[in-house]
């Protein structure tokens, strides 16, 4: 799943390069959108995969 997250963050800076350059506005609300969904998942996968270890350990 940690892998979702990255594929959402390189698919938010992409966007965001394209949106922030001119070549289209609403990919720039897309990218902050992905953006923050890529980092909620980041920080969700912390938490699962460190409750994860305590119960192995």
């Amino acid at each position: 799943m940690f892998k979702w997250a990255l594929i959402f963050a390189v698919i938010a800076l992409v966007a965001a390069v394209l949106g922030f350059g001119g070549v289209a506005g609403t990919a720039a609300g897309i990218a902050k959108i992905l953006f923050f969904v890529g980092l909620a998942l980041v920080v969700l996968f912390l938490i699962l995969g460190s409750a994860a270890a305590r119960k192995i350990t």
